[in-house]
């Protein structure tokens, strides 16, 4: 049985990387092989790519060489990790994937959407989701959780609200236009009231056909 590809999605501050880990649990439990990854990053190439970018180190290239940083390491974690786990039937769960280089870079920087798809086609091919979360939150409530983490704020994090909400409104775009692939999920609510809505929906979407 092929494996399954689930993508997290969402501005800062919208608890993805703790609900990449809840349904990773969740699946196990069931009996099935979870892996959880995040972009940029999932293998060393990809990791000191993440490195450079959210340390701020790739800002004075400007967002086009961003764009293509961030497409070089999901080549390599495409190729490395997630083809090879779905091949094997493994769900694979990944803390952002293509949607955020669509908003980050494109609606967000300005990045041209030819430029952006095309950098796409080269990363992924046709390995693409197949259920996509999208953690929707308000910017001043993600900006807020933020506060609270004891790392400070990488590259993005530090950009200002209207910047957040902004890509806020491109997430619930992309979800809009793909309704098939993406699901809008409050995430304002508490952890367990996401990770219960998210468990019912991967029950009803994905589970039962894979069963």
């Amino acid at each position: 049985m092929a494996g399954k590809f689930i993508t997290f999605e969402g501005g800062e501050g919208a608890g993805k990387s703790t609900q990449v880990r809840r349904l990773a649990a969740y699946l196990r439990d069931r009996g099935l092989e979870a892996v959880a990854t995040r972009e940029p990053g999932g293998t060393p190439v990809a990791e000191a790519i993440r490195h450079f970018i959210l340390s701020g180190q790739a800002k004075s290239l400007g967002s086009e060489s961003e764009a293509v940083l961030f497409a070089a390491a999901r080549a390599d974690h495409v190729d490395k990790v997630i083809r090879p786990a779905l091949a094997r039937g493994a769900w694979v769960l990944c803390d952002r994937f293509i949607d955020s280089t669509r908003v980050y870079q494109g609606s967000g920087d300005g990045v041209d959407p030819a430029l952006v798809r095309a950098l796409e086609r080269v990363a992924i091919g046709e390995t693409r989701p197949d259920l996509t979360f999208i953690l929707d939150v308000p910017a001043e409530v993600g900006m807020q959780r933020m506060n609270g983490r004891a790392e400070g704020p990488d590259r993005f994090e530090s950009d200002d609200l209207a910047r957040h909400e902004l890509r806020r409104r491109a997430y619930l775009e992309i979800a809009r236009n793909e309704p098939q692939r993406c699901v809008v999920v409050d995430a304002a609510r508490s952890e367990d009231e996401v990770a219960d809505s998210i468990r019912r929906i991967v029950d009803t979407r994905l589970l039962d056909r894979a069963a």
